[in-house]
């Protein structure tokens, strides 16, 4: 028997049942294919990319000294994709391929493509649920449908496994850790290198972040000037690590964390519940992956198409000083905070009433932990469209967010060094501080909306 493991975003070797299952059936190939014209056509940013190619040559290395080739082929895009295994099979004789599902409307379309062109050649394909605890439509209520608000389904979700006991997984052939060395690297803008991607190293951060900041973290993550949060992200984009792993790993210190949601142990596990509920949402409606609204009634909303408020939203310059720090954030690192995400979100589909579609687009091009469903479901949040999204009048006020949220500035003044001489109590909207100070020191420019106005004006549109 012929066995090939084929490698997607589940760039890892500890808790992959498929890869487990493929090892145990002789797996001795793997698979991944290169897919840049498909990348661009989904936009994925530049930095992920890099991170993605330096984990998979750390895991080429890895699997080699355990005697399975990593096989990286050139893809160009999905119907490429499948042309290339498809040979790859018949040349190989492969009688079955082993891989994780993905669940985006493309890749689903993408694997049907090949279940069928396996039957012509004799080859199976057999999908695991790998990226998720609970596999989409597992999670239902009383009338055997989707949820469509978030509570409930954490509910139902936690009386599935809150007396369940995750346990870490390595593969049926232990694996070594190899010394690494980062790999070239893309242009120092589109660099990933302050990401590691080697085992030792995530293990690491995964073990001190559970050890020494996840009691602190229901306080602390909103605090953009401290790193309060898991940054993870990135590596559960890529299925570097899994949910089921780091929830393991969270119930190796605390056993009875899923057994109280209201508990501050549990904050950080709901973001993850949260995650599935996205990726549930996208199965259940896939018009969720062709940029459509959920909530069908705010169809008529009629968006601005205004390019300078856009560019000035992209640069950070709209004159609203923790927006502006929070959009060079990404600009600079290719990573934003999450509080930071909600507030950037709201100001572009609320004060300056454009499309949320146009902000997701943005982000997904230069985010590090671009995630479809989790980018989807969380402008869809921001802009009321969603499932179980915030009411359409609730308009963050970045003013009132920036004092809660860095009431000394500290973030701001780290990446808009123009206001570093503004004292703290100004610095949260500046102008009429810096007017004062006289022209020569208004090195910052004019708030592009009023908040006021922009909240009546959003007020307005959403109630049509």
């Amino acid at each position: 028997m012929n066995t090939v493991f084929w490698f997607r975003r589940d760039l890892r070797l500890f808790n992959n049942q498929a890869l487990y299952q493929a090892i145990e059936n002789g797996c001795k190939n793997a698979v991944f294919f290169i897919t840049e014209q498909q990348w661009q056509c989904h936009g994925v940013a530049p930095i992920q990319i890099d991170l993605l190619k330096r984990r998979l040559d750390y895991l080429g290395q890895l699997l080699a000294d355990n005697g399975i080739k990593l096989h990286i082929i050139d893809g160009v895009d999905y119907s490429g994709c499948i042309q290339r295994l498809t040979a790859f099979c018949q040349q190989h004789a492969v009688s079955s391929v082993y891989a994780n599902k993905e669940y985006e409307i493309n890749e689903v379309k993408r694997d049907q493509a090949f279940l069928k062109h396996g039957d012509e050649i004799g080859t199976s394909l057999l999908l695991f649920d790998g990226d998720v605890i609970a596999p989409p439509g597992t999670v239902l209520n009383q009338s055997g449908e989707m949820f469509k608000v978030f509570t409930p389904f954490k509910n139902a979700w936690l009386k599935q496994y809150q007396n369940s006991h995750f346990y870490f997984t390595t593969p049926p052939a232990m694996f070594s850790p190899i010394a690494w060395q980062s790999c070239a690297l893309l242009s120092t803008d589109n660099s990933s290198h302050k990401w590691p991607v080697d085992d030792h190293s995530l293990s690491q951060i995964c073990s001190r972040f559970i050890s020494e900041k996840l009691l602190s973290y229901k306080d602390q993550r909103d605090i953009p000037s401290i790193k309060g949060t898991s940054g993870l992200s990135p590596y559960l984009a890529l299925g570097v690590v899994s949910v089921y792993q780091l929830i393991a790993l969270v119930q190796q210190q605390h056993i009875d964390v899923l057994s109280s949601s209201k508990s501050n142990l549990f904050t950080w596990v709901n973001e993850l519940v949260w995650r599935e509920f996205y990726r549930h949402l996208i199965v259940a409606y896939p018009k969720l992956n062709k940029y459509q609204n959920f909530n069908e009634k705010y169809d008529p909303v009629q968006w601005r198409s205004d390019d300078a408020d856009f560019t000035a939203w992209c640069q950070g310059k709209t004159g609203y000083p923790l927006v502006d720090a929070a959009m060079r954030q990404l600009q600079q690192t290719g990573w934003m905070h999450n509080r930071l995400r909600m507030v950037v979100a709201s100001f572009l589909t609320k004060h300056l009433l454009i499309d949320w579609r146009k902000g997701e687009r943005f982000f997904m091009q230069h985010l590090i932990d671009g995630d479809l469903a989790s980018n989807n479901g969380g402008w869809q949040w921001a802009a009321s469209t969603g499932c179980d999204a915030q009411p359409y009048f609730r308009i963050f006020n970045p003013i009132t967010q920036s004092e809660r949220f860095d009431p000394e500035g500290e973030f701001i003044r780290k990446y808009v060094p123009e206001l570093t001489s503004v004292p703290s109590k100004h610095i949260h909207f500046p102008h009429i501080y810096l007017a004062l100070q006289g022209s020569d020191k208004n090195q910052y420019w004019p708030a592009i909306v009023d908040h006021k106005a922009a909240r009546q004006r959003a007020l307005d549109a959403f109630k049509v």
